[in-house]
């Protein structure tokens, strides 16, 4: 792969990431605030410059130079931007499955704990669900990336921005699930508590037997929002430099000046939140049993 540098003039205009590289990647890594020398990163063919990773640094006579990948200068057929966008989408389901994946059983957590006779921590998780659904997302994103390196002086990977993204999104949507949980057990009336009792059930057999059945399906509406709204989310991952889908969008929108990865990307952003409202709507037809 041949690569070349090109300084920015009015031939290459500024990318739209250029402060984003600035501030994600020369202080975490502890290395000076100015960046001297700006260039774009180059290749041979389109598939090339995927490969790269999204910013490189290196130092060269004392300066720094911001290497990335470019769009520009090629012309790209429909099946081509498909196929890129297609490789950012897989990195979009990622976040998605991980943050579910993580954050509807830490969600059930912090709503026992919501719920505890303990107060302090029936206060303490408050605290934090006020916190997590009252601050942006991007903004607990930037917090848990930067946060090692201002707090404690530890020096970031880059390997580190998907771990931070998948964190962020787990804890941010944790705090939701946690009071949809909370409002469908608080919604069981009390006398199946004292029925399971009577019949020789213990608090775990009577919460996972008898209340936890039927609070899915109660809560299950108000879950199908959150998660078709996790779908759009994961867009917000472009925040700390990751690579999904809107992220590749936007590059290449910005690179052959067109809507058209604009409208790719929202396609498929709607097919897959199709695919998601459907196998919510199937799972509420089979949990109709509960009447």
């Amino acid at each position: 792969m041949h690569l070349r540098e090109d300084v920015l003039d009015a031939k290459h205009p500024p990318f739209v990431w250029l402060r984003e590289i600035r501030f994600a990647f020369d202080l975490p890594t502890g290395q000076r605030r100015n960046v001297y020398n700006l260039g774009m990163c180059r290749a041979d063919t389109f598939q090339d410059c995927v490969r790269l990773s999204s910013i490189r640094q290196k130092r060269s006579g004392g300066s720094f130079l911001v290497w990335r990948k470019n769009f520009g200068g090629m012309k790209m057929d429909i099946m081509a931007l498909v196929s890129q966008l297609a490789g950012g989408m897989l990195v979009s389901v990622e976040i998605f499955f991980c943050t579910l994946l993580f954050s509807l059983p830490l969600g059930l957590l912090i709503a026992f704990g919501r719920m505890s006779k303990f107060k302090p921590l029936s206060l303490l998780t408050k605290v934090y669900i006020s916190v997590m659904r009252g601050t942006p997302l991007m903004l607990q994103l930037m917090v848990v990336y930067f946060g090692p390196y201002y707090i404690f002086g530890i020096t970031i990977s880059p390997t580190y921005r998907l771990t931070a993204v998948l964190i962020g999104f787990a804890i941010n949507y944790a705090a939701y699930f946690a009071e949809i949980y909370r409002g469908g057990i608080e919604s069981i009336p009390k006398g199946q508590y004292e029925a399971a009792k009577i019949l020789g059930y213990n608090k775990v057999q009577t919460f996972f037997r008898i209340i936890f059945p039927q609070v899915v399906k109660i809560i299950l509406p108000s879950v199908t929002n959150e998660v078709i709204t996790l779908v759009k989310d994961t867009s917000l991952a472009f925040v700390l430099a990751v690579a999904e889908m809107f992220t590749l969008a936007k590059q290449i929108a910005a690179a052959q000046t067109s809507m058209v990865p604009f409208i790719a990307a929202a396609i498929f952003y709607y097919v897959f939140n199709l695919i998601v409202a459907v196998a919510m709507e199937m799972l509420e037809k089979k949990l109709d049993y509960y009447k």
